[in-house]
């Protein structure tokens, strides 16, 4: 069997960036992204000064997440090792980009599909070596087949020392480097700013470039004496800071001890449809299991018409939900391939059909009392069918509602969503916020005091299990790794602090308050639908945004 690999030889390499242009016009690569770049690191003090390189690029994992991921198999891993993606097939949901911890896929500007190196896979299989190790000109690329112990790469691994990135995410990358130096190895080893690199294309969040300009020979005099006179820069993407990579004294900065000089910079995959979906998908499957505990626990009287409310309100969030999950898809008009050719081992497989087999149960049985209550003759196929969809939509509810856990202990580029505490947080706030969306239901039409009872204390108990939940996760629980604890910082410290103090303000405490004083006050059901979705939507904001701008690369 071919078991295909690469070595980065960093004694040789110098930087000249002619694998990167070989890599581009042998695969079209579009502009704005690269399949493999060299990112630049210097350190020392003028002049005892040293530039380390690091070539980078898909690590053709032997356990590759991207695969893993991936919901209809766009991502695969061939027989010879090789991980290839096929564009046809491919959804643009971007989770591949999540599950890669060394930021090696982008998303192709031109045809909206994920990319990435595939070694050259249609000249190695006509006996050629990739582009980019052809025209290297220091041979400082090697390839070929690891398990053939003819073969250079194999000779060279078993005489070098060798190191691999990351090797604590278990995914086996067979992308070598000799020599490699730890400031360019570990993306968070360096902070980098705009003033450190030799030029650059700063991104901010929502990923419009605005500035495109040589760095930092342009850049105004900034007064040592005058800390409060340095020029304001945009926020950047992936944990770049304003400031630069060092400080001591008076906000001075070490601008030739350890700086990145060169690098590629990512656009964020995720933005605001998916912490929006954490909230809708938590409405719609928070309402109907509490529904369905409180008839199957007979806290309250059976109801059609408000029963049907309930009904109607998690129907209504989980159909926003699920056009939500399709919006966000760069190729929306492929979204039915999760359908017809599913990866089951991925989660966002896993989720769509746990969605759609909740939405079916429920939207059958809705239909069936609306029918009845508008004089169907159709009480006895109600009364057979209701129990048994309150008990199967309870099971579904709660997959519904914490599926997206799983999912992001698939992302595995992104250290802070691998929590075993998350499935608990999210079932949590989807009691909390189905609650909510509960008692909001009887504003519309009269609830009886008992079930307005049930919904006042569940929403109370979740919310405050929620908070304790939230608050622990972000300033009592240890992280394993440093990208993690940069991304927790930055949630509970820094860019995001408002955030997460906002959802505890808006999001707990004030509906909690309301929920209580309530009594049989119908509009207060509205009041804390409203504060509970808003509050949810900062916490859960911060936490999918923060750990995307912790830099993979």
């Amino acid at each position: 069997m071919t078991n295909y690999g690469f070595i980065i030889d960093n004694r040789k390499c110098i930087g000249c960036h002619a694998c990167t242009t070989a890599c581009k016009q042998e695969n079209e690569v579009p502009l704005g992204v690269n399949r493999t770049w060299v990112k630049s690191v210097e350190t020392g003090a003028y002049p005892n000064t040293r530039r380390h390189f690091q070539v980078t690029r898909c690590n053709h994992c032997a356990n590759p997440p991207c695969v893993r991921i991936c919901p209809v198999s766009a991502m695969y891993q061939r027989a010879d090792g090789i991980v290839e993606f096929d564009p046809q097939a491919c959804i643009g949901c971007k989770a591949c980009l999540q599950a890669c911890p060394y930021d090696a896929i982008y998303i192709d500007p031109e045809d909206g599909t994920a990319a990435k190196c595939h070694y050259c896979a249609h000249r190695t299989e006509i006996g050629l070596e990739p582009a980019c190790v052809v025209v290297c000109p220091e041979h400082a690329i090697i390839a070929g087949d690891m398990d053939d112990p003819a073969s250079e790469i194999s000779r060279m691994l078993a005489r070098e020392s060798v190191t691999v990135r990351k090797p604590e995410q278990g995914t086996a990358p067979k992308l070598f480097y000799i020599d490699g130096n730890d400031v360019a190895m570990h993306p968070t080893a360096v902070e980098r700013t705009p003033a450190t690199f030799a030029f650059a294309q700063v991104i901010p969040l929502e990923g419009i470039p605005v500035l495109d300009a040589p760095m930092p020979s342009t850049l105004p005099h900034i007064s040592e004496s005058d800390p409060a006179a340095k020029p304001s820069r945009p926020p950047q993407p992936q944990g770049q800071p304003s400031g630069g990579p060092i400080h001591f004294a008076n906000g001075r900065m070490a601008d030739h001890m350890t700086q990145v000089t060169y690098n590629q910079q990512h656009k964020v995959p995720w933005h605001w449809p998916v912490p929006t979906y954490l909230v809708t998908k938590g409405i719609g499957a928070g309402a109907f299991m509490l529904l369905a505990l409180g008839d199957g626990l007979g806290l309250f009287p059976f109801d059609r018409l408000a029963y049907i409310a309930v009904g109607f309100v998690a129907l209504l969030f989980t159909a926003i939900t699920t056009g939500l999950l399709v919006y966000d898809l760069e190729r929306p008009e492929r979204f039915l391939k999760i359908i017809f050719r599913p990866q089951w081992r991925s989660w966002l497989t896993r989720g769509a059909f746990i969605l759609m087999g909740f939405s079916a149960v429920v939207g059958i049985w809705w239909l069936v009392e609306v029918l009845t209550l508008l004089g169907a003759p159709l009480e006895g196929l109600a009364g057979f069918i209701r129990p048994l969809a309150l008990g199967s939509g309870l099971i579904l509810g709660a997959g519904t509602a914490v599926y997206t856990a799983f999912l992001f202990g698939q992302a595995e580029g992104r250290d802070l969503w691998q929590s075993s505490a998350l499935p608990f947080h999210l079932l949590t706030q989807a009691f909390a916020a189905g609650s909510a969306g509960f008692l909001a239901a009887g504003f519309f039409v009269p609830f009886s005091a008992q079930m307005t009872t049930v919904g006042r204390v569940a929403f109370v108990i979740s919310a405050a299990l929620a908070l304790i939940i939230q608050l622990i996760s972000e300033y009592a629980t240890p992280h394993s790794s440093d990208a993690a604890i940069k991304a927790s910082h930055e949630i509970s410290h820094g860019r995001y602090l408002w955030h997460f103090w906002g959802s505890i303000l808006i999001g707990h405490l004030l509906p909690m308050a309301a929920a209580w004083l309530m009594n049989t006050d119908p509009f207060g059901g509205v009041i804390v639908l409203a504060c509970t979705a808003v509050g949810l939507y900062l916490y859960e904001y911060a936490f999918v945004m923060a750990p995307q701008e912790i830099p993979n690369s």
